[in-house]
């Protein structure tokens, strides 16, 4: 996925580059699930991991995957948001990693991302467990000892 500045034909009235928050509104109109804040914070991630694959890559810039994405999502939010990760995101409406596919898709389907012959909505059908990804970070040592055992008879 990569950010793009694109043109958008509004009721044949009158191109000109779309802004955040004019595709939010467009978005809106069509698909109400989630906030704007939501929008953001992928928009965010986006960039966080746009800026850990550059440094990965000595300066080269390149696409990122929708795996990619939602393993930048989930360090951006356990940087951004600690424990509470996890409560942001119902409070947007976003239970599983299917539900950030949508707002990518949803950002696509505007033009301010860009997508290859290969991403889709499935590249985020199996993205991780919630609980695993950001609850376990913050439980305590003992906790995560303790599930691990296994139970005897």
């Amino acid at each position: 996925m990569a950010w793009q500045h694109r043109r958008v034909n509004r009721q044949n009235i009158k191109m000109h580059e779309i802004t955040f928050e004019e595709a939010f509104e467009l978005i809106r109109a069509k698909d109400p699930r989630y906030p704007r804040d939501a929008y953001l914070f992928v928009r965010e991630a986006l960039d966080y991991t746009q800026k850990n694959i550059l440094k990965e890559n000595h300066g080269q810039l390149r696409h990122v995957s929708g795996q990619e994405l939602l393993a930048g999502i989930r360090d951006y939010a356990l940087a951004q948001f600690g424990p509470m990760a996890i409560a942001v995101f119902e409070e947007w409406g976003i239970r599983t990693c299917q539900d950030f596919g949508e707002i990518v898709f949803n950002l696509v389907e505007v033009g301010l991302l860009a997508k290859t012959e290969q991403d889709s909505r499935a590249d985020f059908a199996d993205g991780y467990d919630f609980t695993d990804a950001f609850r376990k970070p913050f439980w305590p040592s003992q906790k995560l000892k303790r599930e691990v055992r296994p139970i005897s008879n």
